[in-house]
């Protein structure tokens, strides 16, 4: 499995609504290999979140599902709206993508 991490430093003048309906349209995204997607702001009590307050996983069967969903039209949609939110465009988002490995 792979788990594809998205993280988002908004705008300032970007609404909370605003990021929560970007969210929204994530989770409408039903392309093969998806197995789970989780969205939010973040709650961690480190607070060193340094401006990323925002972010997704999407969990991905393997690296195949990961890169049909980068070309799908869908992806894309959902991806120029972060872009157009995040701080200084594609420099307010981080992506990190890991295998994890299946627990028996």
């Amino acid at each position: 499995m792979i788990r594809h991490f998205v993280l988002l430093k908004a705008r300032p003048d970007v609404t909370e609504a605003h990021i929560q309906s970007i969210f929204a349209d994530l989770h409408t995204l039903k392309l093969p290999g998806i197995l789970a997607i989780h969205s939010g702001r973040s709650e961690s009590p480190e607070q060193i979140e340094r401006g990323y307050l925002h972010g997704f996983t999407v969990d991905f069967a393997d690296w195949q599902a990961l890169a049909a969903y980068q070309v799908h039209p869908d992806h894309k949609r959902v991806g120029a709206a972060l872009v157009a939110a995040a701080q200084g465009g594609i420099d307010g988002i981080l992506v990190f993508d890991l295998p994890v490995e299946s627990t028996p």
